[in-house]
């Protein structure tokens, strides 16, 4: 068995331990030893260096790549796959050895993946979201026709549901169709024009059922969740993370912190819709005004969160925002009052930690996988990163660079 060392570099480890000079070994597609003077087969210099954990992002779309309504009703869904393949190359070329999709891959997707018929970050998938009808993935027109963003199809079932019954139902066939994660929306949306992104969807019984079923499959949920009172609602039912939290309250984050719900902000979607929308994309003018009156809020409310200690995971909502630009969300971060060093942990050990795969990656130590990525330079300097990515290894072996 060959044995790699990556000699002479800096380590971001993702344990919270400063920056530090260590060679890593590499065998059997993990991490063997971490330490100084390590010898092996092969040897990779990482004289200007530094090697961070495989980065996840905790909130794509792989099966869409852009929000224009018109273009994606033109695309085939089986043509979607292979431009999920394209988005997914892009997304792993930026560093990103592991996605949490919110909704579109299926069973399908993911297996392709996983039996390497493609190079792609590995992949969590949700299949669809659970919506009320007048929800957020309810997408029926007033002309009477109905279409959505999230594709439905074998393996991808409908997720407009109401009451306990039907709420059990939808998360039974989610689960059997290889569901790793419950997604629901708690609150309307952005990209549905006649959902109100501050209102409540579903009562407390209804979220109850729902966590329930999951939990009785061993998987956790996912909430979408832009107003306040449906963050509130979403923790007290026992969610695992609140996704977005435009409008996030005080009251809201005491919960959370009180829970230990993550908060994945997807700071770069509200401003995503409004870009497209200016650049001429066919989105719906109510969508166009929610996205603009979203992204001030959302900063202020992401601000408080990190304040108070919230547990903040990296998302983007790729597919909303563009594929291959992921990185932008930790200068986004940032922005909202973390330490570059936190907005590294949001995307390395915090993210491993919500997907429930900590002791596997998010960290670089002995026995982890090796998904690791090579960057010249400081890695704590976002702006221009993505260009300065030597090398990105999933488990163990070299998938870009």
């Amino acid at each position: 068995m060959t044995r790699l060392v990556i000699a002479g570099a800096r380590v971001f480890d993702g344990t919270g331990a400063d920056t530090h000079a260590a060679d890593i070994a590499i065998e059997g597609g993990r991490i063997a030893d971490v330490g100084p003077g390590l010898v092996g087969d092969e040897r990779i210099d990482g004289a200007g260096i530094t090697v961070l954990p495989g980065l996840f992002d905790c909130h794509v779309h792989a099966m869409f790549g852009a929000i224009d309504v018109w273009q994606l009703a033109q695309r085939p869904l089986s043509y979607r796959y292979f431009e999920a393949a394209r988005h997914l190359a892009a997304t792993l070329a930026v560093g990103i050895t592991t996605v949490r999709d919110a909704g579109g891959a299926d069973l399908g997707l993911k297996q392709a993946i996983d039996d390497g018929l493609i190079v792609a970050p590995r992949m969590h998938i949700s299949i669809g979201m659970i919506s009320q009808t007048g929800g957020h993935s309810d997408y029926l027109m007033p002309s009477g026709v109905r279409f959505g963003i999230l594709p439905e199809g074998p393996g991808i079932p409908s997720t407009v549901v109401d009451g306990r019954q039907e709420i059990r139902r939808a998360v039974r066939q989610l689960l059997r169709g290889g569901a790793d994660v419950i997604k629901v929306a708690v609150s309307g949306g952005v990209l549905s024009p006649r959902s109100d992104p501050r209102r409540v969807s579903f009562r407390d019984r209804e979220l109850a059922v729902l966590v329930e079923e999951a939990r009785a499959g061993g998987v956790p949920v996912m909430a979408h969740s832009l107003g306040g009172e449906s963050v509130k609602a979403a923790v007290r039912a026992g969610v695992r993370s609140i996704e977005h939290g435009i409008y996030l309250d005080d009251e809201g984050i005491e919960l959370m912190l009180q829970h230990g719900t993550f908060l994945v902000p997807t700071l770069g979607a509200p401003r995503a819709v409004v870009e497209s929308a200016r650049s001429g994309a066919s989105i719906h003018e109510a969508s166009y005004a929610k996205g603009l009156g979203a992204v001030d809020h959302h900063l202020g409310s992401v601000q408080r969160a990190v304040a108070a200690g919230v547990k903040i995971a990296m998302g983007t909502d790729a597919g909303v925002s563009q594929h291959g630009e992921n990185l932008r969300e930790l200068e986004f971060l940032v922005d909202a009052g973390m330490s570059p060093r936190g907005a590294l942990m949001a995307a390395t050990h915090n993210a491993a930690d919500l997907m429930g795969l900590l002791g596997e990656l998010g960290t670089i130590e002995p026995g982890k996988r090796a998904d690791l990525v090579l960057v010249h330079g400081d890695p704590l300097e976002f702006e221009g990163m993505p260009g300065r990515i030597a090398a990105v290894y999933k488990d163990g072996h070299r998938v870009v660079g």
